[in-house]
C-alpha cells in the first residue's frame, strides 16, 4: 500500500498562519529561509557587460556554501521552484516592467548506481525553460530545453572515459543559449564570488580581526552556489519612450531596479515509493516567494533579527508605503558600533570608522550619529534660498522622503543608498566646484541611479560607461573610489563638467563582481558619502578652506576588512564568473585561524 505523505515546503505553515508570504536575501541570512537552501538567494549582480556594453549582465545567485566534495547527492537548483529575476524602469507604473522565470526538472539518468556521474550519464541532470513577461503580461517562453553543467564532482567524473568524457570548461561553454527574443542564458554551479571575512563579522565586528597572531580569511574560499545569468540588450531594458541613444552618461531614463527571487506552491504532497513502483508527487496551491533580493546585506547586516522575517514578507514595491523598517537605515545599528559615545570602543576593529558629529558647513555644525537631527532643520523656511533647487527643495518634490522627521540623521545617505537611489541634483554631486561648507550648492556630477519606485533593488545606469577592468584606476571601492578621484586627481578635481570618473559605474550603481560590497557599505555606514558630497568630516577646517581629505576621511578611505578579492580571478566573457571548485581539489582542514 502507497501511503500519501502531505506537507507543507519549508517555511509554508508559518505563511498560511501568517497569511504573507515569506522572502529572504544573502547567505543564511534569515532564520526560515535557512531552512531551505535550495530556494536561498545569496547575491544579486547587475552591471554593464564589460566586453559587450550594449548589454547589460544580471546574475542572481542561489544555494549558498556548497562544498565542493558533498557528494553522493551533489548541489543543484530545485524543481517546484520559480526562480525570477525582476526588472523596474519606470516608477510611474507600478511592479515589474520586465520579468524572467526559469523552472527546472531533475532526471535520473542512470537509477541503477550510486555515484552521480558514470558512463556519459547523470543523477540528477537537470534542464531549465526560460520565460519572459514584459510590463506584468502573460509568461512566454523564450527558451526550452536549457542544460545546467554536471557539478565539477572530479577528473574521473568529468574527463575520463568512464564519465562524461569533456572537459569542465567545455560543459559551461556549451551551457550558454540564446533566447529567441536576443538574450543570452547560462544557468549553473559557479565559484562563489562573494568574499568577505564572515567569521570575523559576525564575531561582534570583528573585522579585520584583531591581534598579531589572527588572520582575517574568505569564509566563503572553496564554496560555490548556482548562478542564473542572463546578458540583455540595453534596448530591452529601456523604459518606454526613453531615446535610444542616452542624452548623456547620467541619463535618468536608463535608469533601473533590479531584483531577484524564489517562490514555491504552498503545498506539496509526496507519494511514498515501494520496490517496484517510484514515488511521484503533486504540488498545489498559490505559490508562494519564500526568498528575494536586491541590495547586498540588507537584511543580514542592517535588519536586527527580531524583524528579519517581517522584512522578508515585503516586496520591494510595498517599502514605499511600509515604513516601519526605515528605522533600521535612519539609525542603523552599525553605526553604534563607530561612536565612540556609543559603543565605538567595544568594536576596536571599526577604530577608523567614525560618523560625523559635528560636520562643518555654513549651517552650524551637522551630527549625524544615531538620534540626531542631521540635515532635517533645513525643512526650515528660513532655508527655502540655500536649498532652492537641490533635491530637498520643496518644490523638486523629494523633500519628504529625504527629510522624513527629526531623529533621522541617515535620511538623506543610507536610506536613499538602498530604496531610491540618488538624483543628480546637489547635494548629491561631488564637493569638487562647491562653495566650501555649503554642499547644497552644485557640484560635479558622480551618479544618478534615482528610481524611487519602491523599496530594497539594485539600481543601475545603463548609460555609465564601462570602466576597463585592465584600466589602472578600476578600483573595487566602486563609487567610493570614483568620489575619492573625482575629489582629489586632476583634471578630474579641476572641473565641474559632467565626464566619466573610473569606477562610476561601480556599486551601489549597480554591482561589478569585482566590487567590495562589505567594505563599502561599512564606510558609507561611517558617512563616507557624506563627506564625498561636501559634508565633511568633524575634523574640517571650514575657516582655513583646508583639504577635505582630512586625517578621519584618510581613515576611512584606508579601512578594510583585509579580505579584499575573491578567491578565483573572474573571466572576461560571459558569464563572467569562475568555474566551479572541484571537489577533489578543495582543502577546508586548514583555512586560518
Amino acid at each position: 500500500m502507497r501511503l500519501p505523505i502531505q506537507f507543507k515546503w519549508v517555511l509554508s505553515a508559518v505563511v498560511l498562519s501568517l497569511s504573507f508570504s515569506l522572502m529572504a536575501s544573502s547567505h543564511r541570512e534569515a532564520p526560515l529561509i535557512a531552512d531551505d537552501p535550495l530556494a536561498d538567494n545569496t547575491d544579486v549582480y547587475a552591471f554593464r557587460s564589460p566586453d559587450d556594453p550594449n548589454t547589460i549582465t544580471i546574475l542572481a545567485n542561489y544555494i549558498p556554501m556548497q562544498l565542493p566534495q558533498g557528494g553522493p547527492n551533489y548541489y543543484t537548483f530545485g524543481e517546484d521552484i520559480r526562480y525570477e529575476i525582476h526588472i523596474d524602469n519606470d516608477a510611474s507604473t507600478p511592479g515589474d516592467d520586465v520579468t524572467y522565470r526559469l523552472t527546472f526538472t531533475r532526471t535520473n539518468q542512470d537509477p541503477t548506481t550510486f555515484f552521480n556521474i558514470r558512463l556519459g550519464a547523470q543523477n540528477i541532470r537537470a534542464t531549465y525553460t526560460l520565460e519572459r513577461s514584459i510590463a506584468g503580461g502573460a509568461f512566454t517562453t523564450i527558451f526550452e530545453d536549457g542544460v545546467v553543467p554536471a557539478y565539477n564532482i572530479g577528473p574521473r567524473s568529468i574527463e575520463s572515459a568512464v564519465g562524461l568524457d569533456s572537459t569542465y570548461a567545455e560543459l559551461m561553454a556549451n551551457a550558454i543559449g540564446t533566447a529567441t527574443t536576443g538574450e543570452t542564458v547560462f544557468a549553473g554551479p559557479v565559484d562563489d564570488p562573494f568574499y568577505v571575512d564572515l567569521g570575523g563579522i559576525f564575531d561582534l565586528g570583528d573585522s579585520p580581526r584583531q591581534g598579531d597572531d589572527i588572520n582575517s580569511r574568505d569564509g566563503l574560499a572553496q564554496f560555490n552556489c548556482h548562478t542564473i545569468a542572463l546578458q540583455i540588450p540595453i534596448s530591452t531594458l529601456l523604459k518606454t519612450g526613453a531615446a535610444a541613444q542616452p542624452a548623456n552618461i547620467l541619463d535618468g531614463d536608463y535608469v533601473i531596479g533590479v531584483w531577484a527571487s524564489a517562490s514555491r506552491p504552498a503545498t506539496k504532497t509526496l507519494v511514498a515509493a515501494t520496490a517496484n513502483v517510484p514515488g511521484s508527487s503533486s504540488v498545489e496551491g498559490e505559490w508562494v516567494q519564500v526568498s528575494r533580493l536586491g541590495m547586498p546585506l540588507t537584511n543580514e547586516a542592517v535588519i536586527p533579527v527580531g524583524m528579519k522575517d517581517y522584512w522578508n514578507s515585503l516586496s520591494p514595491y510595498d517599502e514605499i508605503s511600509d515604513t516601519l523598517l526605515d528605522q533600521y537605515f535612519y539609525n542603523p545599528e552599525l553605526a553604534l558600533y563607530m561612536d565612540d559615545d556609543q559603543f565605538g570602543g567595544a568594536v576596536p576593529a571599526f577604530g577608523p570608522l567614525r560618523i560625523q558629529t559635528a560636520s562643518p558647513t555654513a549651517v552650524g555644525n551637522i551630527d549625524f550619529t544615531n538620534g540626531a537631527d542631521g540635515l532635517f532643520a533645513l525643512t526650515d523656511p528660513a532655508f527655502a534660498d540655500l536649498i532652492a533647487g537641490s533635491a530637498f527643495d520643496p518644490a523638486v518634490g523629494f523633500q519628504s522622503l529625504l527629510l522624513p522627521g527629526p531623529g533621522k540623521p541617515r535620511s538623506v545617505d543610507l536610506w536613499p543608498i538602498f530604496h531610491t537611489g540618488a538624483p543628480n541634483l546637489a547635494p548629491y554631486q561631488l564637493a569638487t566646484g562647491k562653495t566650501p561648507g555649503n554642499p547644497f550648492t552644485p557640484g560635479k556630477p558622480f551618479i544618478n541611479n534615482f528610481l524611487p519606485n519602491g523599496g530594497d533593488m539594485l539600481r543601475l545606469n545603463m548609460a555609465t560607461p564601462v570602466t576597463p577592468r585592465d584600466d589602472e584606476n578600476f578600483s573595487s571601492l566602486g563609487l567610493v573610489q570614483a568620489a575619492a578621484i573625482g575629489l582629489t586627481v586632476a583634471p578630474f578635481n579641476t572641473t565641474t563638467d559632467l565626464e566619466m570618473i573610473p569606477n562610476m559605474d561601480g556599486f551601489p550603481n549597480g554591482r561589478r563582481l569585482e566590487d567590495d560590497v562589505t567594505r563599502i557599505e561599512l564606510q558609507a555606514v561611517s558617512g563616507v558619502v557624506l563627506a564625498a558630497v561636501g559634508l565633511f568630516y568633524d575634523d574640517y577646517d571650514l575657516a582655513g578652506g583646508g583639504s577635505p581629505v582630512t586625517d578621519n576621511l584618510v581613515g576611512v578611505l584606508g579601512y578594510t576588512t583585509e579580505v579584499e578579492e575573491n578567491d578565483k580571478p573572474f573571466t572576461a566573457t560571459f558569464p563572467y564568473v569562475a568555474a566551479p571548485w572541484r571537489g577533489t581539489v578543495v582543502n577546508h582542514t586548514n583555512i586560518g585561524n
